[in-house]
Parts: C-alpha cells; sequence; structure tokens
C-alpha cells in the first residue's frame, strides 16, 4: 500500500508546485507588470531589432560626413566642439530599464544602483565616432542630466569603454537644473560649437523643453534644415520629453491616468 501512496503523494506535490508557478507566471505577466508594458515593447526593441543599431550607425555615420564638411572651413579663431548627451545616446541603458519592467519599479528606482555598477555598453558607433573626433583634434563635451552625485561612476564606466577626453572640465552634469543651456552656453564660451548629438531635443536647444506635442512640431519644422548637419538625433522609444509631452506633464498622475492620457493621443483611421 505504501508503494503506491508515495508515488502518488509526490505527483500531487509536483502538480501543486506548478500550478503555483504558473499562477505566479501569470500574475507577473498579466498583473504585476502591467503598468510597465508599454516600456517593455520599446526596451525590447532598443535590445534586440537590428533596426535599432542601423538607425545608431546611420546616426554616426552622417556626423561624421557633416564633421568632415565643418573641418574644411576655414578663419575660425574658437576651438571647434562637439557636444554629446550620454544615455541613449552614447551608452546604452536598456538593462537598467529591463529592470524596472521586471520588478514592476518606476524610476528612479535602480538608477542609481545601475550607474554605480559602471557596466552600460556604448551605442552603436558612438565610439568610433568619438575616437574620430579626438583624432581630429576637436574638443568633445559629455553634457548629461545624470546628477552630478553620480559623477565619478559615470566617468569611471566612460573611459572603461574606451570614450575618449573624459575629464572633470569635459563632464557636464545637472546640479539643481535640468535644463542644459546655460552648460552650453559655458562652453561656447570658448569653443565652436559645430555639432550637438542626443536622443531627446532638448539636447539641442531651450527651445523644445516644456512645449506641447503641436508646440514640439512647431519648433522641429522651423529647425528642420538643423536635423542631420548641427543636430543628429539617436532613436530612444524608451523615455523622453516626447513622453512628457503625451501626458501633458502629469508625471505625478496615477499608472491608470497616465495610460488614459496616452489612449487619448492616439489616433485611429476613423477619426
Amino acid at each position: 500500500m505504501k508503494k503506491i501512496v508515495l508515488p502518488v503523494l509526490l505527483l500531487l506535490m509536483l502538480s501543486a508546485c506548478k500550478a503555483q508557478k504558473n499562477a505566479a507566471d501569470n500574475q507577473t505577466i498579466g498583473g504585476n507588470q502591467e503598468k510597465n508594458l508599454p516600456l517593455l515593447q520599446a526596451t525590447l526593441y532598443h535590445q534586440t531589432a537590428a533596426e535599432m543599431r542601423a538607425l545608431a550607425y546611420q546616426a554616426f555615420n552622417l556626423a561624421k560626413l557633416q564633421l568632415d564638411r565643418e573641418m574644411r572651413r576655414a578663419g575660425l579663431t574658437k576651438k571647434r566642439a562637439v557636444i554629446l548627451d550620454i544615455d541613449e545616446t552614447i551608452l546604452d541603458n536598456s538593462p537598467f530599464e529591463a529592470k524596472l519592467i521586471k520588478e514592476n519599479a518606476s524610476y528612479p528606482s535602480y538608477w542609481a544602483e545601475w550607474i554605480k555598477k559602471e557596466q552600460a555598453k556604448p551605442i552603436p558607433g558612438a565610439l568610433e565616432f568619438l575616437n574620430y573626433v579626438d583624432e581630429k583634434g576637436l574638443a568633445i563635451f559629455y553634457v548629461s542630466n545624470r546628477h552630478d552625485s553620480l559623477k565619478k561612476p559615470t566617468m569611471a564606466n566612460l573611459k572603461e569603454v574606451g570614450f575618449p577626453q573624459v575629464a572633470e572640465d569635459h563632464l557636464y552634469l545637472k546640479t539643481t537644473i535640468s535644463g542644459k543651456e546655460k552648460r552650453r552656453k559655458k562652453i561656447a564660451s570658448d569653443h565652436k560649437i559645430i555639432m550637438l548629438i542626443g536622443d531627446n531635443l532638448n539636447d539641442f536647444s531651450e527651445v523644445f523643453e516644456g512645449k506641447s506635442i503641436a508646440g514640439r512640431y512647431a519648433k522641429t519644422d522651423s529647425l528642420r534644415e538643423a536635423f542631420g548637419n548641427r543636430f543628429i538625433v539617436l532613436p530612444n522609444a524608451m523615455y523622453g520629453e516626447w513622453e512628457g509631452a503625451a501626458i501633458d506633464y502629469k508625471y505625478d498622475a496615477s499608472d491608470k491616468e497616465k495610460l488614459k492620457r496616452k489612449l487619448n493621443r492616439l489616433k485611429d483611421f476613423e477619426e
């Protein structure tokens, strides 16, 4: 009798464990991670789409062409400089976004922890381009909204992967103001800024800051000749000012309210 009961009990225990695991998996996919499902699609694209890599290569190939054209100009009294954002422009933080998805968390959770790991990899094409800029004798300035308190691990990460000119006076991080115009003007005081590269329109000019979707469209249209010339844009569907505009900058709204605002922005073919 015992020989029969023991296998039956074991089978029942295994079935119960499997049922619990399935229930947990279903809860995670359909419940706990529901608020980050939009981020899931964007992060999956960032990490797995060859198209994303192609767009990055395209951006830096174009930047190199424009750099060469600019270098043929003569008569400048100031040293030329290139300004770049860091996150999703030259360093890939998609593992951080993946962590948020899996933990059902939101920024700034895990952000400082991720930066201190110093493990971000270069965006495709970024390292080769900046080494080319350095070889040409131009100044490179990294202007980022990472907080200044994270300067040490940021510099260590940039140096570890091989980016040039990583020094205190070439790294401008955020202290109290998110807008980058003051930092750009400081660089421009003794350098001719020939190119700005970023994944957010705010990386190029203050005219884009805090604008509605229509306002950002209008400013983009008015500066159309700058894109692909002085301004080089990297793809980033994971986060950015564009998302703020889509929710009317209501960052403190509930997840449900944010989703509602995003859905209301969509236009289908019958509208």
